[in-house]
């Protein structure tokens, strides 16, 4: 491995982060909305694979910068 390939490895790297980071806050939102919708918090969780805190957590810090 040389020092380019490592750099070009490491941008990649990168950039997939900061998808990973656009997706989170696109699912938290559309976590949001199925609350808001009156998606029960059950099938929230079965659908994203998140425990029932974290969901109340996203829900929850939707709330409080929505009102901000």
């Amino acid at each position: 491995m040389d020092k380019r390939s490592l750099a070009q490895m490491a941008q990649r790297f990168r950039d997939a982060e900061q998808r990973a980071e656009i997706l989170r806050q696109e699912l938290a939102a559309a976590i949001r909305q199925a609350d808001t919708d009156g998606v029960a918090q059950k099938d929230i969780c079965e659908a994203t694979g998140y425990t029932r805190q974290q969901v109340r957590r996203i829900v929850l810090a939707g709330g409080e910068s929505a009102s901000d």
